[in-house]
């Protein structure tokens, strides 16, 4: 009685589901993409040429696009080619070949359908950018002008590397004294513990440009005889610098609270002080765990430096619109932005490594 329960609990393997319409769906996609690529392709020549846009590199650009594009047409035969055999071995009866067969041929589909969403997505900015006469592309993306305004444009964004270099050191420093603060123990320490909270909450609240405003104009009319000779760039990163000193802050503290308590108890056992714990015990290990987050910040930090136009600091953002005021076009703060973009895309794929690396640490440990 019990062998025909277990007999009746197995079932035979079934045959999957045949893929050769999902191929031939992927065929037909690439197909149209790829000749939707070269339309788009050759009608933007044409409106180069209308226009008398004499761009080597950019004709050359639309030509290679159209060629890699093209390269769709690849994975979506490789799809209805093992779809046959995928279907093959399923009348055959061979449900294992028919399976494997199948999970390779929605794989190469999903290969097509991925790659021509993203050149299709290539194709309608293409479009946006010739649309209404070319009035997009001659309003942010002006070539000549952009290249014969790079060099003042670049040399005033070493300003917002400067402000952000000198502000990251300082945040570095200014975050973690802030966090120790918070977390002094006992009652000693509550009256430091209050402000030091009173300090996050209140700067975490307020936005970078007031601070900025705040701090660039309000230091020299007081007229405090150290901050009213200051340079604007250093103005900057002292807002700054009280800005994302809260930030850092937490995440510091964050850091050093996810340090299992036994570390500190251990070390206060051995005779450690309070501080001498917090400097070779904790804040070491809390190190470790925070650096993403950090840098995270930081690349935040990077990208609000361009706020100091408010107050008059010649930026790349300020040169820039100093540019568009005498060429009536934006292409010169597209030039900042791509600069920006260079600047911070190394940093957050740093990030991402980090967070792999510290994820597989993790993974080996547990």
């Amino acid at each position: 009685m019990e062998e025909g329960a277990r007999n009746r609990q197995w079932r035979a393997p079934s045959i999957p589901e045949d893929p050769s319409r999902l191929a031939w769906g992927a065929c037909f996609v690439g197909a149209a993409t790829v000749a939707a690529s070269w339309w788009v392709v050759d009608h933007l020549r044409g409106v180069m040429a209308v226009y008398d846009v004499q761009i080597a590199s950019v004709d050359i650009g639309l030509l290679l696009f159209g060629v890699v594009t093209s390269v769709l047409l690849w994975p979506s035969v490789k799809a209805v080619q093992i779809a046959g055999r995928a279907r093959a071995a399923a009348v055959a009866g061979d449900v294992v070949a028919a399976r494997v067969q199948g999970a390779a041929a929605r794989s190469w589909c999903l290969y097509t359908f991925g790659y021509a969403f993203a050149a299709v997505l290539c194709l309608a900015i293409g479009l946006f950018i010739v649309a209404n006469d070319v009035s997009v592309g001659r309003t942010f993306f002006n070539l000549p002008l952009m290249r014969d305004t790079f060099r003042p444009i670049l040399k005033a964004f070493w300003t917002n590397v400067y402000i952000c270099v000198i502000a990251e050191v300082l945040v570095l420093v200014w975050g973690l004294a802030v966090a120790i603060a918070r977390l002094l123990p006992g009652r000693p320490g509550q009256p430091i513990r209050m402000i030091a909270t009173l300090y996050t909450d209140a700067f975490r609240g307020l936005p970078a440009i007031i601070s900025i405003f705040l701090v660039g104009f309000g230091l020299p009319l007081a007229g405090i005889p150290i901050a009213k000779d200051l340079p604007l760039p250093m103005l900057a990163v002292i807002a700054l610098t009280l800005t994302y000193g809260a930030y850092v802050a937490e995440v510091y503290r964050a850091g050093i609270q996810s340090i299992h308590w036994s570390q500190t108890a251990a070390a206060r056992s051995l005779g450690l002080s309070y501080m001498q714990t917090m400097r070779f015990v904790v804040v070491p290990q809390a190190v470790r765990r925070i650096i993403p987050p950090l840098l995270n910040d930081f690349i935040g930090l990077q990208k609000d430096t361009a706020l100091v136009n408010v107050i008059g600091a010649m930026d790349a953002f300020n040169q820039s619109k100093i540019i568009e005021a005498n060429h009536f076009n934006l292409s010169p703060v597209t030039t900042v932005g791509i600069l920006f973009v260079i600047f911070t895309v190394p940093q957050t794929r740093f990030v991402d490594r980090l967070l792999e690396r510290e994820q597989r640490r993790t993974q080996a440990g547990g």
